[in-house]
């Protein structure tokens, strides 16, 4: 079913007020009495990728062998507290080739290990991605039609199964429009096969309808680069035959320049007519040269030193907050994911990180968290409450909390609900 799209509303919709009503420990209303109420945590995903915290997380003393993105354990140690106080989500790498180079010896522990020291630090977490063309490991070349398909759907299985209860959300099948006609590689990878002869929308029943009997309850996400109308048929053909799809992913990985605001409320608007929520799942902005614009498939384009420079830092600032001031004055866009906190390891080795190779924060980093921490956060406010105990809270949707002489309380700030929280000591 296609819905109308929703036109852009302003990042100033994102707050709601509430009523609040603090009760003490007894149960009885706390009239007319000073409390502090401060966020605790945004409802919105405000992602980036966690592939810089599998060595540290995992105690290892050599960068981690990720792919897109990776820095050295020394290095990502100093991220930790810069990427903590910015983001609340992070995309871990599940790219098969890396994660099982041999079959049956997928590194199942080691990202147990990275997820559950996220999630210990309050980060809610994505896998990325189960299914997808590049990076398909070698082995699988080896095995028939049937047998890829197979082991493709235990892949899927064991994935989802071993991370039930850590990882809630999933790529569940990345960039299935180039799928089938994939030619950047010497031989070709047996799920570009398999995407030939079974068809695009059979792959995508297979990722998503193999995930879901893994985990009823997971929010799986169709994710891809291209943009075009080739997408749109895509997700229309996937709705029409009746596949469950919770959100659609669009990349924006702005290495030839930033969109600007016009191109990326048309793009919103175009994927916002299906009625689902919009994940800006691998977004980029460059602090140095941008890519030419000739240069069609992204991959062709790696120079030996690609730096980040006082101009191009000057420009990814502003570019950066017009860009989440444009994404989340769309009601549709439920998420964003930077791609990459850091320039060491970065993809493509571009100048795209918040955060420059020597570990120095750019000003895109104080920008953006001058808008996720500040502009868009409620910071700890004294208020009284009525002679009924209530008070009236403004900010994003989330997690607050409520203290006073007599204890203290969480409670959730959403569009329609009125809290009802008692305090204890």
């Amino acid at each position: 079913m296609i819905a109308s799209a929703r036109p852009a509303t302003g990042p100033d919709s994102r707050f709601v007020e509430s009523t609040v009503t603090v009760r003490r420990p007894d149960g009885t209303v706390l009239a007319d009495v000073e409390v502090t109420v401060e966020q605790r945590r945004h409802a919105f995903g405000f992602g980036n990728i966690g592939f810089d915290f599998v060595g540290l997380a995992n105690g290892e003393d050599t960068a981690a062998d990720n792919v897109f993105g990776g820095a050295d354990p020394e290095v990502a140690e100093r991220l930790v507290d810069l990427w903590l106080d910015v983001f609340n989500t992070a995309t871990l790498p599940f790219y098969w080739a890396g994660h099982e180079p041999e079959p049956g010896e997928p590194a199942t522990e080691r990202l147990l290990t990275t997820a559950r020291w996220l999630a210990a630090r309050g980060v809610s977490l994505k896998g990325h991605p189960l299914v997808w063309h590049t990076l398909a490991p070698d082995w699988l070349r080896t095995l028939d039609d049937d047998a890829v398909e197979e082991t493709i759907r235990a892949r899927i299985r064991r994935e989802v199964t071993a991370f039930q209860g850590l990882i809630p959300t999933w790529d569940a099948i990345n960039e299935a429009v180039i799928m089938p006609l994939f030619t950047n590689e010497d031989t070709q990878n047996a799920v570009t096969r398999l995407c030939r002869q079974r068809g695009r929308i059979a792959m995508v029943r297979l990722a998503f309808e193999e995930a879901r009997r893994a985990d009823p309850t997971v929010t799986l996400v169709l994710n891809d680069f291209d943009m075009s109308a080739a997408y749109e048929c895509l997700i229309e053909g996937v709705l029409e035959a009746g596949i469950e799809v919770d959100a659609i992913g669009l990349q924006s990985h702005m290495h030839q320049g930033y969109w600007g605001e016009e191109k990326t409320l048309a793009v919103l608007d175009r994927f916002a007519r299906y009625g689902l929520p919009l994940h800006m799942t691998e977004t980029t902005l460059l602090s140095g040269d941008t890519m030419p614009p000739e240069i069609e498939d992204l991959n062709d384009f790696q120079p030996p030193v690609w730096p980040s420079t006082p101009d191009g830092e000057a420009r990814q600032a502003e570019e950066i907050v017009r860009h989440y001031r444009a994404l989340v004055s769309h009601p549709s866009v439920q998420a964003i994911n930077y791609w990459g906190m850091t320039d060491a390891g970065a993809w493509l080795g571009a100048p795209s990180g918040l955060v420059r190779a020597d570990g120095s924060p750019k000003p895109a980093y104080d920008a953006l968290r001058r808008l996720v921490k500040e502009e868009w956060w409620l910071p700890a406010t004294t208020l009284r409450t009525d002679d009924s105990g209530r008070v009236r809270v403004r900010g994003w949707d989330g997690t607050y909390a409520v203290s006073g002489a007599d204890g203290s309380a969480t409670f959730e700030l959403a569009a329609g609900v009125t809290p009802d929280v008692r305090l204890t000591p």
